[in-house]
């Protein structure tokens, strides 16, 4: 199911979900370059690659499991390994997935996976986790959105929607964690590069795709910064935020549904 070395000098950790890559890879080096030991969760081997270039480069330690967080007792086995073996102070929820599809034509293994990995793991992981978070002096959670759960999209529906949850989870759980030691944070970055295709078809979207485009590692900063602020949502992109503001939703739904299904074309 998952490996994980134990190492009784590991204790006080942050967890990073999704970290073999992208956003969740950023955010781990950010939190290891702060000299803050991390247990990183991915699906292959290759987060294994992640621990050991953390170790190589900051010298703070590094563990990882490996496992299928889109299955639920895999979630909860993997979590109570973690609450057995350390201290979490830290608990990034970045995992997810995302796809572009016409809704007829979606298999129901590919909204299994947007909504296992999206909506359940995100709760059952914070769930399983919070005891642990609630007994350090000072704690914080980071569940990273998205701005597509402001506007829905055609060909998309059932991620914004998915992360529609993240949204109203994470606002709501601070709100009723307001008087503990755990701060929730919610991050909704824009467009970001996390590779070169997705760069190129950010790109092909004309100049408001190039303007709102970021690289994961300038994400990763100022998430990582305003969690610690215990800002309530961090604000990444702000030109992506005004244009959600003053744009209508339909018109915002129906401009974005005509990208995608170009896209798709």
């Amino acid at each position: 199911m998952c490996s994980v070395e134990t190492n009784a000098n590991l204790s006080s950790v942050a967890v990073v979900t999704g970290a073999s890559r992208g956003l969740g890879k950023s955010i781990a080096m950010e939190l290891s370059a702060q000299g803050i030991d991390t247990v990183l969760v991915g699906t292959s081997s290759t987060v294994q690659t992640v621990c050991d270039e953390i170790e190589a480069r900051y010298h703070t330690r590094s563990r990882c499991f490996i496992t299928d967080l889109s299955i639920a007792d895999k979630v909860l086995d993997m979590a109570a390994d973690i609450n057995r073996e350390y201290d979490v102070f830290i608990l990034i929820n970045n995992v997810g997935v995302g796809g572009t599809v016409d809704f007829l034509s979606a298999t129901p293994e590919y909204l299994e996976n947007i909504i296992g990995l999206n909506v359940r793991c995100t709760a059952l992981l914070t769930h399983a986790l919070l005891s642990n978070l609630l007994r350090q002096k000072r704690s914080y959670v980071l569940n990273v959105g998205s701005m597509a759960a402001l506007t829905p999209v055609g060909y998309k529906a059932i991620y914004p929607a998915s992360k529609s949850f993240v949204r109203t989870f994470s606002l709501g759980l601070r709100e009723e964690l307001r008087d503990t030691s755990v701060s929730v944070t919610l991050c909704q970055p824009g467009a970001m590069a996390t590779n070169g295709d997705v760069k190129a078809r950010i790109e092909r979207q004309g100049r408001l795709g190039r303007a709102t485009l970021k690289s994961t590692e300038w994400i990763a900063h100022r998430c990582v910064r305003q969690m610690f602020r215990g800002k309530r949502e961090a604000v990444i992109n702000r030109l992506a935020w005004v244009l959600s503001a003053i744009v209508p939703e339909r018109v915002r739904t129906r401009m974005l549904t005509r990208i995608v299904k170009r896209e798709l074309q």
